[in-house]
This record gives structure tokens, C-alpha cells and sequence, in this order.
């Protein structure tokens, strides 16, 4: 019905209730030899199903009495599995081999037909019988709080299970995991899902179906079907219908009497009904139904008031709820912008976000360098299956730099940029995006508060992924120098005590190589400081791209570099050294002002610990003094030391 239909008056949906049943009496009465025998043998056919229904409905109450018994009996005895400290221990350590071995003594202890250990959607343990049923988890947590796994135990099997129900109902009994058989009292059942309820044929025989779901090992659906056999059903239709064609007359008559009281009763009682349901619609809970007598029309009205009275209460909570997890959800944004570990960060961001908006996933991405591109540094939850819609989303975001929400037949996505701020505030959107957090779930679209909430607490995470980078970049210039953008003096020296105790402690060698560019000061005399800041440039470039990881090249003052080579003798360090060498000999450097190039040339000394030098002091004094024999024997060459 839309908004602006009129909605039908309390007196117009009573007059049409008694017209309806008016019109089923009068025709009743004007037709009885035709319409009424019909209705009453469609009536009878009706009744008998029904409690052929009836009895396969209480028949399915038994197998699902018996089902939980099986599944409470696997509880306790999963509740002294899992707090066997060994199987803890195992699993703690991820010992697979002592996790199987207790596994089955376990479960030969305490009576259990199936014992499973998952971690995530990977099996670790899986003992006893495939055609277990009934089984009962729990999480697994240290003490610390980290989850280890989830335990299923099960202590009955399908076909025990179905034999125990023939039993105690008895009608027959299919158990069907994931549509296939694993166990059936009644042969030729079709290769099929049994339906929940509905008729179904087999070895010649029609049987009624009603089932019910339950859930087994590793998730995968069961379904327990009780099948009862409507043969004694067409015979109780047929005897019924002959008793009832005699006393039909008699019959109608006092149900005409007993209908005319009791529409007029219903109707009375109905318009309570309506009239206090309308204003509970409303949202005016003080609405209460008149209570009269003991029957269960008095008993329904007394629980609809307290159904009222409990949905005021509960909805005040609710709102009180909401602004306690808003206040709560603030006070952690406010915390972000003080936070420098950027992947932490992002996780405490990322899981704020994923239970404030209700979401089921999430995943946050930054870029390392202004400009580069995203990488993933934070997931919760479940993403995988919205892997397409979250491409799709985050593109748009780059493209607009502005919050989206997309929906697609995963669900939906809502992903918010994270903002480098500009002086207009806190993620307001002004400033360069320094990367993207992305919310998913399947069932429902964002409400405008979660999507207000969720943009709030990026705004805050972009603060502090701008702190943690200018954090960072403070640290690297520390340690920097600002030409040749090597080490500079002070981390070198720190470098290389570091160095040299690791190499007096492990008795490892390593190396120093000292370099310095010959004729430089020519090259300033000649073509200026910024030509010869150029030449720095490009030889620190040479001594970076010949270095490892674990090296250390450096400024070491003026024209002189160095690099310290942990876990290098002195043969190799040579070889770099040389390599070095050629590779500045080799250099054609344009000149600034447009007309020609020059080359360069450079000496080095090479010196190793423990056979060149006892100390730091020595290392740099006998490297230097290698140098300076390699600038004495004409330079462009390298010099060991002495």
C-alpha cells in the first residue's frame, strides 16, 4: 500500500469480516445438497491429511528431541574436550602429530563417533566416522584471548540416529547431508533433496515428508526427513465420508447457530485487536487491549501488552545503546591522531569501522609515497565474495576522491578516502588521498547514520596516517644528507660502531671502503657548486646501486663517501670497490650551462676487520690511509690497507 492510500476504517474491515461470513452460511444453506456436501467432503479429505500431518509433524518433534539429545550429549562431552590442557597445548604449538594422536584418545574417552579440528576453513584434525551427525562446536581461545580454533564433536551416527527414531516414532527416517543419502529406514527414495514438507514416492509406496535443518560438520547442511505412509490416510477419508453423509442435516444447522454467536464474538474482539495494533503502529505504546474472560483471546490480549510494554522499554534501550557506542566510537577517532604505527592503525580503524556500521568485512589500503599505488595493509571479516564490488567502488572513489556506496549481487560496499587534511579540518575531503577504507556486508544497504559514522572515523584515520608519514619522514631526514641522499655523518658513525662490535662479537668480518672524488675542488673552481653538487649526486647514485641491502654507504664529508660492508672480507669489499670505481669512470655528466659533459674519477681504500684494524678508529684511520696511497699513485684506483 503506498503512503498516500487512504488506510481502510476499523468499521469498513469489520463489515466486510461479516459480510464474508454471511455469504459462506447463506450459500451453505440455499445449495446444501451440493455445495455443502462438496465442501464438507473436501472438509473431511482436509481433516484427514491434516492429521496425517499431525502425526508426521509429531513424529518430526520426536526426531528433533532425539537430534538435540544427540547434540547435548556432544556438548558435554565436548566441554571436557576442550579443556584437555594436552590437546591445548598441541594445538597451541600447531603439533598436528600430538593434535591426531590426543584427538583419538579423546574421543575414545569420552564415547565420541566423530571428532573434528578446524582452524579458519582448514582442517587440522578429523577423526571417527564420515557418517557422524549431531555435532556440537565451540571456539577454541587461549588464555590470552587469541583464538585457536573450533572444536565439533559428535556422538551419534546417521544410521544409529535414524534406527533410534524408527524406534521411538515409528515412521522411517532419511538423514541427507548437502542432498546426498547418509542414511535412510525406507529403500528406493529418490536421488534427490527431500522437500521440508510435501509428498514423495518409494518402492511403490506414498509417503508424506516433513523435515527439518540442522547444520554438521564443517558447515555443511543436513536435513532429517520423517516419512509416513498415507495409505491408512485414504482409507480413514473414505470411512469418514460415509459417517458424514448421514448426520450432514444436523450438522449445518447447529453450525449456522454456533457461526452467528461467533461472528459476532470475533468481531467484537477483532476490533480491540485492530484498534490497539493501529496505534502501537503509530508508536504510541501506552495502547492496551481490553482483557475479558479466560479464554486464549484474553490470554493473546495480555501477551500483546506486554509485548508493548516490553517494545517501549526495549527501544529506549536501543537509543540509549546508540549513543553510548557513538560517544564511545568518538573518544577512539580522537585517539587515532595520536597513533604512529600505521598498520595498527589502520587494523583498530578498520575493526571500529566493521562493528560500528555492522558490516561483515573490510580492508583498508594506503600508498607508501604521494602518488604510488595502493596496497592492501589491513583486511576484517569477510571480503573475498565482494572482491569484484570493492574494485568497483574504489575505483570510483579515486576517480570522484569522495565517499561511495555501491550495491551489487554480493551486497553492498561503501568505501570512504582517507583525506591528507588542509587546513579545513579533519577528513573533510580537501586535501590529497592518501588511501581508501572499504565496509561490506550482503543482507542490507548503509543507513545515513552508519554512513555519517563511518565517514568520521576515516576522516580521523587520515589525520593519522598524515602523522605516522610526516613521523617518518622527519626520521629518514634525520639520518640523511640532503645532496647525495646517503647516510649522513652521524648515522654512518652509528652504522659503523654497530658494525664492528657485531663483527668482534660473532667474529664475522667487515669492511669499510673510503671514497673521495678526485680534482673536485676543480670542479667547483671551474664549473660552480652546483655542478659539483651534481657530481655528487650521481657518484652517491654509483655507490648506492653497487651496495646491498645491509650496506651502509654514506656522506662522509665534503667530496668523501664511505660505506660500511657488515659480513664482507676484505677481497669483497675490494670488488665493489672496483666495481665503484669503473662505474664513475664511466660517467658522462652534461655540463649546466648546455655546452659539453665531463668525467669524473675517484680513489679508494679498502680496510676489514679483524685483519686491518682492531677498532672503528683504526678501521676509518686504515682506510683513509688507503685512500690517500690510491690519490699518491695517480689516482682513479683502489688501495688496500696496509
Amino acid at each position: 500500500m503506498s503512503p498516500s492510500a487512504p488506510r481502510p476504517s476499523i468499521k469498513t474491515s469489520l463489515a466486510s469480516f461479516r459480510f464474508r461470513l454471511t455469504f459462506f452460511f447463506i450459500a451453505l444453506v440455499v445449495v446444501p445438497m451440493i455445495s455443502v456436501a462438496l465442501i464438507l467432503f473436501r472438509l473431511i479429505s482436509d481433516s484427514e491429511n491434516g492429521k496425517a500431518d499431525a502425526r508426521v509433524a509429531a513424529e518430526l518433534r520426536v526426531a528433533q528431541n532425539v537430534y538435540r539429545h544427540d547434540l547435548a550429549s556432544a556438548d558435554a562431552a565436548l566441554k571436557q574436550i576442550g579443556i584437555d590442557r594436552r590437546l591445548a597445548s598441541a594445538l597451541a604449538v600447531g603439533d598436528i602429530g600430538v593434535l591426531r594422536h590426543r584427538a583419538r584418545v579423546l574421543a575414545t574417552e569420552h564415547g565420541v563417533r566423530r571428532l573434528v579440528l578446524l582452524r579458519g576453513s582448514h582442517v587440522l584434525v578429523d577423526v571417527g566416522a564420515r557418517s557422524a551427525t549431531a555435532p556440537a562446536a565451540r571456539n577454541l581461545v587461549a588464555p590470552h584471548g587469541r583464538r585457536l580454533g573450533q572444536l565439533q564433536v559428535a556422538v551419534d551416527t546417521a544410521p544409529a540416529y535414524a534406527s533410534t527414531v524408527r524406534t521411538l516414532a515409528g515412521a522411517d527416517v532419511a538423514v541427507q547431508r548437502n542432498g546426498s543419502l547418509m542414511a535412510a529406514t525406507v529403500k528406493g527414495l529418490p536421488d534427490q533433496t527431500l522437500p521440508r514438507v510435501g509428498n514423495v514416492s518409494a518402492s511403490g509406496r506414498q509417503f508424506r515428508v516433513a523435515s527439518f535443518d540442522a547444520t554438521g560438520f564443517h558447515g555443511v547442511p543436513v536435513r532429517v526427513s520423517v516419512l509416513g505412509d498415507r495409505s491408512a490416510t485414504s482409507s480413514s477419508i473414505t470411512s469418514s465420508r460415509l459417517l458424514a453423509a448421514g448426520i450432514l442435516g444436523v450438522f449445518f444447522l447447529v453450525a449456522f447457530g454456533c457461526a452467528v454467536w461467533l461472528s459476532r464474538s470475533l468481531q467484537r474482539q477483532i476490533a480491540a485487536f485492530l484498534a490497539a495494533a493501529r496505534r502501537l503502529g503509530r508508536g504510541d505504546f501506552s495502547a492496551k487491549v481490553p482483557v475479558a474472560g479466560n479464554d486464549e483471546f484474553a490470554a493473546l490480549g495480555e501477551e500483546f501488552n506486554k509485548m508493548s510494554g516490553e517494545l517501549e522499554a526495549r527501544l529506549e534501550e536501543l537509543r540509549d545503546q546508540r549513543v553510548r557506542l557513538e560517544s564511545s566510537l568518538q573518544r577512539v577517532g580522537e585517539a587515532f591522531a595520536s597513533n604512529l604505527d600505521r598498520d595498527a592503525l589502520l587494523e583498530v580503524v578498520l575493526r571500529t569501522a566493521v562493528d560500528g556500521v555492522g558490516a561483515e568485512g573490510g580492508r583498508a589500503s594506503t600508498r607508501l609515497v604521494p602518488g604510488g599505488p595502493l596496497e592492501e595493509r589491513a583486511r576484517v571479516g569477510q571480503v573475498r565474495p565482494f572482491a569484484k564490488l570493492v574494485e568497483r567502488v574504489e575505483a570510483r572513489v579515486l576517480e570522484t576522491q569522495a565517499a561511495q556506496e555501491s550495491e551489487g549481487d554480493a551486497g553492498w560496499a561503501l568505501t570512504h578516502p582517507l583525506h591528507m587534511a588542509d587546513g579545513g579540518g579533519a577528513g573533510d575531503g580537501g586535501g590529497p588521498v592518501l588511501g581508501l577504507i572499504t565496509v561490506t556486508r550482503s543482507d542490507r544497504a548503509f543507513t545515513p547514520g552508519e554512513r555519517e559514522l563511518f565517514g568520521y572515523l576515516a576522516g580521523q584515520a587520515g589525520v593519522s596516517i598524515e602523522n605516522v608519514s610526516l613521523h617518518e619522514t622527519v626520521q629518514r631526514q634525520a639520518v640523511t644528507d640532503e645532496v647525495t641522499g646517503l647516510f649522513n655523518h652521524r648515522r654512518f658513525q652509528e652504522a659503523l660502531v654497530s658494525e664492528v662490535e657485531r663483527s668482534r662479537r660473532f667474529q664475522q668480518a667487515m669492511s669499510l671502503v673510503m671514497l673521495d672524488i678526485d680534482n673536485f675542488k676543480w670542479v667547483n673552481d671551474t664549473y660552480g657548486h652546483q655542478q659539483g653538487d651534481m657530481v655528487l649526486r650521481e657518484v652517491a647514485r654509483i655507490l648506492r646501486e653497487n651496495s646491498r641491502e645491509i650496506d651502509a654507504p654514506a656522506r662522509y664529508g665534503g667530496e668523501e663517501l664511505a660505506v660500511v660492508l657488515p659480513q664482507t672480507d676484505e677481497s669483497g669489499a675490494y670488488n665493489l670497490a672496483e666495481r665503484v670505481r669503473q662505474g664513475i669512470e664511466e660517467l658522462e655528466l652534461p655540463l649546466l650551462d648546455g655546452h659539453g659533459t665531463m668525467s669524473v674519477t675517484a680513489s679508494l681504500g679498502v680496510a676489514s676487520l679483524p685483519s686491518g684494524a682492531a677498532n672503528s678508529g683504526d678501521l676509518v684511520a686504515a682506510a683513509d690511509a688507503a685512500l690517500y696511497r690510491a690519490k699518491r699513485s695517480g689516482k682513479n684506483c683502489t688501495m688496500r690497507a696496509a
